[in-house]
């Protein structure tokens, strides 16, 4: 069966976020109140998989895979 799985990846927290903080000030400039802003990605993902719980395994794997530690 396939899939379709939504994934978002974002700065961990305490590491600087230029682009958020440009769009927060740009928001201040126009009138808004805003505290913060944090820019995330979203990637849409198509899998192949036995079932509900193997797709939801899957990206979980693989982002332990991806994200090791240094």
């Amino acid at each position: 069966m396939r899939y379709r799985l939504k994934i978002e990846v974002s700065l961990k927290p305490g590491h600087s976020d230029p682009e958020g903080e440009a769009t927060r000030n740009l928001l201040k400039e126009l009138g808004y109140k805003v505290a913060g802003v944090n820019v995330s990605k979203e990637y849409i993902v198509i899998l192949h998989a036995a079932s509900k719980t193997e797709a939801r395994r899957k990206p979980r794997k693989c982002a332990k895979d991806f994200c090791k530690p240094d």
